[in-house]
């Protein structure tokens, strides 16, 4: 087994890493950029390496020794299988394996009891855990998926920012402002959409939130079809778990949907254990520590 142990959390905003001791004591953190292997897997590996650069020197460890270290990351875009050859061939560790992002947040938040999670960031995915067999609802991308996400919320609000600069839909609070952004010329939003990537995209969602939490009708219609969404695919969770199973809703619009969802589904929310990073190591330093005994 190698000297050390990476656990990556990438997500489409940004990337942390976590370098540890064999046994998944966490020596030290780091965090960079955005890490989406489905949009733009370039800079996902750079910055899985600059997350790991700043785990290492947070621990005060040689970073030469990145390139010995055995890592498991976790990321949207794990099933998607040209996507992840391409990553993992680049990755810059003796050792290497790529899982879900929701299977890292999975272990955090649950550790190794059975129930579900949904992850409400700048994409969605929801995973289910029933004894040692796991599920996965969701998480095809942005592109065919991603219902509920901050990218999508994103994108619907641009949306009605043009058709209220068409007249065909009433300008409120929110589309005001965000044309103001652009200065009121829909020439700049289509361009900016054109070049977008799900992050660019999800930067609006808080937005849409803050305006929504002061009953702006463009953002309160924008959510609740958002949050139908979520509640269609945590009815099937529901339908696969059993009622005293864990559920924990993860992700940087966790808390903020859920005034928006279902009551039979916020209530039975439960806080997780950890984060998806502590999770992340966990699966590294059991992964590889398995492999070594059966090598």
């Amino acid at each position: 087994m190698p000297d050390f142990i990476v656990g990556i959390d990438g997500g489409g905003t940004s990337c942390r890493a976590a370098v540890a001791a064999r046994d998944g004591f966490i020596l030290g953190r780091g965090k960079s950029g955005a890490a989406n292997i489905l949009t733009d897997p370039d800079t996902a590996l750079a910055n899985i390496l600059a997350a790991t650069q700043g785990a290492f020197r947070e621990a005060g460890i040689d970073e030469r020794h990145i390139v010995s270290a055995a890592a498991l990351v976790g990321v949207a875009g794990h099933n998607v299988g040209e996507a992840v050859h391409y990553v993992r061939a680049r990755l810059p560790f003796a050792r290497a394996a790529i899982e879900s992002d929701g299977l890292i947040a999975l272990q955090g938040a649950l550790g190794d009891r059975d129930g579900a999670v949904g992850i409400l960031g700048t994409g969605t995915l929801y995973i289910i855990r029933q004894a040692e067999a796991v599920r996965y609802l969701g998480g095809w991308g942005f592109a065919v998926g991603d219902l509920g996400s901050g990218a999508r919320l994103g994108h619907a609000a641009l949306q009605e920012c043009l058709l209220a600069h068409d007249g065909i839909h009433e300008k409120t609070a929110l589309t005001r402002a965000l044309l103001d952004e652009f200065g009121n010329d829909p020439g700049r939003i289509v361009e900016f959409a054109r070049a977008a990537h799900p992050g660019d995209f999800g930067r609006y969602a808080p937005t849409v939130f803050d305006h929504a939490e002061r009953h702006d009708a463009t953002a309160l219609s924008i959510i609740r079809a958002a949050a139908a969404t979520i509640d269609e695919a945590l009815d099937t969770v529901a339908r696969l778990t059993g009622p005293d199973d864990g559920l924990c809703l993860l992700g940087g619009l966790a808390k903020l949907y859920i005034p928006y969802i279902a009551e039979r589904h916020a209530s039975r929310v439960g806080q997780p254990l950890a984060d998806a990073l502590t999770g992340a190591v966990a699966l590294a330093a059991a992964r590889f520590a398995a492999a070594e005994v059966t090598s």
